[in-house]
């Protein structure tokens, strides 16, 4: 007679026998895994069904916190570093290459193209910050033609899709394209670090646990270019006291920046270069 019973040492086996497996694919080779790992955690911390209603009625708080303007979710895989981890897992470059980073939830696709050397801060409110960057490939040729979006949070640390009453239209946003020595050059203000957003059930939940909550100051760069894999990525100010505890794990030593002080007032500057890896087969190149 054919074992039937559900015990604690065959759960997972028991419920990935329930999969059909005529439907072979990506989400069987996942759920097969997860299910020995989800039944191996429950084994392991041996929940009461007290905690377990509590961990139940945690996930339900994060899906009604959620909606077209958050996503709760996202937020939870980010704090927790899945999200840097599947970032890791699907842009391994070769050394020498900038690393990529997760784009995170302020990027817009309309931004407008602008003139080298033009101001993306359409208020002037905070201290002005001169970028520039050089965009070239793992030989250090430069990339002609390549185009260079960028996006920040002003001076305390807000976007401008966060404030649409107080921040003008595509404040701090802009696409560039390099010139014939793969340079790109703007004027902005120096961007401020920032709390993510803690008055939900994931950062009232990770909070409660000393959870580090805060972004250290940044830019963002998306760049595109011909036969080249894109870049999705930041630089962080080097002198932000929170570069150890960024919540979404994205600080590399690569992606920190000097952001130097030109003597004149509160001004800097920031020079940095991105380094493309061409690209594979199969692997995006937009």
């Amino acid at each position: 007679m054919t074992d039937i019973s559900f015990s604690e040492r065959n759960s997972a086996q028991r419920v990935a026998e329930r999969l059909d497996k005529h439907t072979a694919g990506p989400l069987q080779a996942f759920m097969v895994p997860f299910i020995e790992h989800l039944h191996k955690l429950v084994r392991e911390t041996r929940p009461s069904q007290a905690d377990w209603r509590r961990a139940m009625e945690f996930l339900t708080d994060v899906g009604h916190a959620s909606d077209g303007r958050r996503q709760e979710w996202v937020l939870l895989s980010d704090l927790l570093g899945v999200t840097a981890l599947v970032e890791e897992i699907n842009t391994n470059r070769p050394k020498g290459a900038t690393p990529n980073t997760v784009r995170g939830p302020f990027y817009r696709a309309d931004a407008p193209r602008l003139a080298l050397d033009a101001n993306i801060s359409l208020d002037g409110v905070g201290p002005t910050l001169a970028v520039s960057g050089h965009v070239q490939d793992l030989d250090g040729k430069p990339i002609a033609g390549a185009t260079v979006e960028t996006w920040q949070a002003n001076s305390e640390g807000f976007y401008e899709n966060q404030q649409p009453d107080q921040q003008p239209e595509f404040n701090l946003r802009g696409i560039f394209t390099t010139d014939d020595q793969g340079c790109f050059r703007y004027k902005t203000v120096r961007p401020g670090g920032y709390a993510v957003p803690g008055d939900g059930p994931v950062g009232q939940m990770l909070g409660g646990l000393g959870f580090a909550m805060r972004r250290p100051a940044h830019l963002h760069f998306l760049i595109k270019a011909d036969g080249f894999e894109t870049i999705s990525t930041h630089v962080y100010d080097g002198s932000d006291p929170h570069l150890g505890q960024d919540a979404l794990f994205g600080v590399k030593d690569e992606l920190i920046g000097e952001f130097k002080p030109t003597g004149k007032g509160d001004a800097s500057t920031l020079d940095f270069t991105f380094a493309m890896a061409r690209a594979k087969k199969g692997r995006g190149t937009t």
